[in-house]
């Protein structure tokens, strides 16, 4: 049974920055599916790319993969020989749980877990790459450098799909976006202090960018082909082409 979502449930008196910790690997598909619209889509939507973007005996690159949602739908759209998929994250505690779900599902292609810092790992030789959600935890300064090796790893016609949580350029929308996305988070049962709480949390650690500039920071690295394929209020998904 999946874990409910509890963790800024009750007033917490020294409220940390968020991290992807074992509390939140336990209820981590919980939290997403009720704090992220479209989600679901986005995920269906990988793996709909990786049967039209893996090439043969190539790569396949799911970087900040948590639980392995993304790769998993990826293994199971595979459709050409000889790949193989690197699933990268810097909490063990996700990765833990990666392995356990990942191991549910029989699959003849090799999947390495990689527990680093994405700034640090190579990507050589892929066809397709994944940063659902990841790059917003990221150093801003650090974000172009990261674009840019994925685009030199990335071989002729691969695709690198980039999932965010956006801010906009215009204030009046951007209060908009955010309130509607807090309106989500009522619906599907979070009270007013969880969401006060984790925003709090969360406002160190993720920095989101407008999708203006996601698009100028692709195209400066080198891709040709970039646009959104994807959004809901205040989260989307990018799609960009070598």
């Amino acid at each position: 049974m999946q874990s409910k979502d509890h963790i800024f449930a009750a007033p917490i008196a020294q409220l940390g920055d968020f991290c992807f910790d074992q509390n939140v690997a336990e209820v981590f598909p919980d939290m997403i599916k009720r704090s992220v619209p479209g989600y679901s889509n986005i995920i269906s939507a990988i793996g709909m790319m990786t049967t039209r973007f893996a090439q043969p005996d190539s790569q396949l690159y799911d970087l900040g993969c948590s639980l392995g949602a993304a790769t998993q739908e990826m293994r199971r759209n595979l459709t050409q020989p000889g790949c193989r998929i690197i699933a990268v994250d810097n909490s063990a505690a996700m990765l833990e749980r990666a392995a356990s779900h990942l191991a549910a599902f029989k699959s003849d292609v090799p999947v390495t877990l990689t527990e680093a810092d994405l700034c640090d790992i190579e990507i050589d030789n892929a066809s397709v790459v994944v940063l659902n959600f990841t790059l917003q935890f990221i150093d801003p300064d650090k974000r172009e450098a990261l674009l840019s090796k994925i685009y030199r790893g990335l071989k002729p016609g691969g695709v690198l799909i980039l999932s965010e949580k956006f801010i906009s350029a215009d204030e009046t929308v951007n209060e908009l976006l955010i309130d509607l996305h807090h309106d989500f988070k009522r619906a599907n049962g979070y009270s007013e202090l969880e969401i006060s709480q984790k925003r709090t949390a969360l406002e160190n650690v993720m920095r989101p960018d407008t999708p203006e500039l996601h698009k100028t920071r692709l195209k400066r690295v080198g891709f040709q082909h970039v646009d959104l394929w994807f959004q809901c209020f205040n989260f989307g998904s990018m799609v960009a082409i070598k």
